[in-house]
């Protein structure tokens, strides 16, 4: 992530944090709990506030897919099927395909690119200060997108479309990827978090009792984030239901398609409003030094190798690894492929979309609320919580598989989709908190870095694989029907859900961790012993090699 973990990297830690007294080295007969190996380090000139945690809120609120990740693709779509006339197919991509192809695998498209872009810029979030100015850039990209679309309503115009679909995800997706990379950094830095490492280095409560306050802490800034971006989102929805009425969505196709653009570009003026405080207030935490003979690039790229090295160590963070691949990739593809059943049985009404997406970020705010309230009232773990949320997804599509045989049921009616927006909003949406909190459940304590960096990644890759699956599957079908890609989804929600479940002991992960740490420690006093004064000096005198295996 963006914000370095103190003992993460000697020379990182140099740069960053004020002199003090060095940890006592930890023995052999010594346990983690007792003695943290790298503990918090605290500048008071980055300390949270309550300014800043609340501009990083703001900044979600106004960034809440409304522009590019909900009316975009409905605008999108429409114009395909305008575009196709009393057809079902279009010319993309050298051959005649669907309308609900052209969808999925323009999604395949746009996540492909992501990864990318996630391998070159990935890197600026872990190194330097450059985390913020990628955010600013990046954003503005995306804005120039949504108020793009203005210029884009009519069918004749759908290859333009298909581009401004395909760069607009990946902005937004961007966009709020570098936006969570200053979540661990905020809630590390808060005054709360200070205390108890205090309390901790003082041998006044154990590393158990530490490490759960760093998990609620995490869990409260990642929930309560979701839930005001929610509620705020209700909001701009509110007005927008004003506004449909204003451009009279309802009275012809060609005002449909222009009250859509008109969403986007409103949605897009609300996000750069909301942005602007999180841009000023947000403080510039360093992240880790680039190494001595690289760039920030290969820098990037050497870390992810060393990730992809280190997870063979940690087995339980392996299979956590393997599980968040194969439900992201199902849950990613089940959104989309639902989103555009759920647009063909509307017949693209904006204003009756509107009205569902209310339900859905209304059902979404309880949901999160929810969850987290039950999880501090109980004091459950996060990894029951994120078991509740992986069933939900199974029964998601199992719901939608029945639509395979019958038209009855499986996402082919008008109530159905309204049932949906409940459903996915109380009892799926909170996969977005959760996950995240359970990738730092199975990371080790200052290799923050570089797991989130591995996860990052391999959450993208996930989010591009369903979708030309799903895609392949609707163009081999016969029948066209485009409920067959749930057989292929709810078979992957279900192997992944007991990989999840049955697979992830978080217990065997800590003793894992604490292995992991314990000689990760003796190999740094090694080091220490050789008189090298910074991990530069290390690679400087000994070459990448050495260093990959030593670290």
């Amino acid at each position: 992530m963006a914000s370095a973990a103190p003992g993460l990297d000697l020379a990182a830690a140099a740069a960053e944090d004020p002199p003090r007294q060095a940890p006592r080295p930890v023995t052999t007969d010594e346990s983690l709990s007792d003695h943290p190996i790298a503990p918090d380090q605290f500048d008071p000139r980055l300390e949270t506030d309550k300014f800043e945690i609340w501009s990083y809120y703001l900044y979600y609120v106004g960034n809440n897919g409304l522009t590019l990740f909900n009316f975009a693709p409905t605008a999108f779509q429409n114009l395909l099927y305008q575009a196709a006339g009393d057809g079902t197919s279009l010319r993309f991509a050298g051959r005649e395909r669907t309308i609900n192809s052209i969808v999925l695998l323009s999604n395949g498209i746009s996540f492909a690119i992501q990864i990318v872009i996630f391998l070159i810029l990935g890197s600026f979030a872990d190194f330097g200060t450059w985390r913020p100015n990628i955010l600013i850039a990046l954003s503005i990209l995306a804005w120039g997108i949504g108020f793009g679309w203005l210029g884009i309503h009519e069918p004749s115009k759908w290859q333009i479309a298909t581009g401004m679909y395909i760069v607009g995800l990946i902005a937004y997706q961007t966009c709020l990827t570098f936006w969570t990379a200053a979540f661990p950094g905020l809630a590390r830095n808060t005054a709360y978090m200070r205390e108890k490492a205090q309390a901790y280095e003082a041998g006044e409560i154990p590393r158990s009792e530490y490490d759960k306050a760093d998990m609620f802490k995490r869990a409260e800034l990642s929930n309560i984030a979701f839930y005001v971006q929610s509620v705020g989102e209700i909001g701009i929805l509110a007005i927008i239901v004003g506004i449909m009425f204003g451009v009279k969505v309802n009275d012809s196709v060609e005002n449909n398609n222009w009250g859509l653009s008109v969403l986007i570009a409103f949605a897009t003026g609300c996000w750069m409003l909301l942005a602007i405080p999180w841009f000023l207030k947000e403080k510039r935490r360093p992240g880790e030094a680039v190494p001595a003979g690289m760039n920030i690039v290969s820098a990037g790229i050497w870390q992810l190798y060393r990730a992809l090295r280190q997870i063979w160590k940690l087995k339980q963070s392996l299979i956590y690894l393997i599980g968040y691949f194969l439900l992201g990739d199902s849950l990613n593809t089940t959104v989309t492929v639902i989103a555009t059943l759920q647009n063909s049985i509307i017949a693209y009404n904006t204003l009756e979309l509107t009205y569902l997406l209310i339900v859905g970020i209304a059902a979404q705010a309880v949901g999160i609320y929810g969850f987290w309230w039950v999880q501090q009232r109980y004091s459950l773990s996060s990894k029951t919580m994120f078991n509740i949320v992986a069933i939900n997804i199974v029964i998601l599509d199992l719901w939608g598989m029945v639509g395979i045989w019958t038209q009855k049921f499986g996402f082919h009616n008008v109530w159905e989709v309204w049932v949906y927006q409940a459903f996915y909003g109380l009892l799926v949406c909170p996969w977005y908190s959760y996950s995240q909190i359970m990738i730092s459940e199975v990371t080790p304590r200052g290799r923050e870095f570089l797991f989130f960096s591995l996860f990052s990644i391999i959450g993208k890759t996930s989010s591009f694989i369903g979708p030309l699956v799903s895609s392949a599957i609707i163009d081999a079908t016969p029948s066209g029907n485009t409920s067959t890609p749930f057989y292929f989804l709810a078979a992957l929600s279900a192997v992944s859900c007991v990989v999840c479940i049955f697979g992830v002991d978080l217990e065997k992960s800590r003793k894992e961790q604490e292995d992991f740490l314990l000689k990760e420690q003796a190999i740094k006093d090694d080091l220490a012993g050789v008189g090298f004064s910074s991990r530069e000096d290390v690679v400087a005198t000994s070459g990448k090699d050495t260093i990959d295996t030593k670290l």
